[in-house]
């Protein structure tokens, strides 16, 4: 089991890390636990992304 904790993106340092983490994990093969930790970031990433630089 992966022992990474992941938690809520509430400051722009946590924004920052979890983007290298993401960017650590990209090369990660499907169906692993590096992958669902990417798949969760991401989300966690684009949830961040939409509140503090919403697209007009």
């Amino acid at each position: 089991m992966n022992t990474a904790l992941i938690r809520p993106i509430k400051t722009e340092t946590d924004y920052q890390e979890a983007l290298e983490r993401a960017g650590a994990l990209m090369s990660s093969e499907p169906n692993t636990p590096e992958a669902d930790e990417l798949e969760v970031l991401a989300t966690l990433i684009e949830l961040y992304e939409d509140k503090y630089f919403p697209l007009a």
